[in-house]
């Protein structure tokens, strides 16, 4: 495997054992608990990802 398969693994992994912790010790979540929420990480994920992307096209 690659590392980029290996570092979306890594952090589902550990996303899945944060959230596993935090309903066990009853902690509120720290981020929106909505669908908004998790599309506003979306977009900024893909957004760093398209403006690495254009990065890469202007400067090489």
């Amino acid at each position: 495997m690659n590392i980029i398969v290996l570092s979306f693994l890594a952090a589902l992994s550990v996303g899945l054992l944060v959230g596993a912790l935090f309903t066990v010790l009853d902690f509120p979540i720290p981020a929106p608990p909505t669908f908004a929420g998790v599309m506003g990480v979306m977009g900024t994920v893909l957004g760093l990802f398209l403006g690495h992307q254009i990065l890469l096209r202007v400067i090489g």
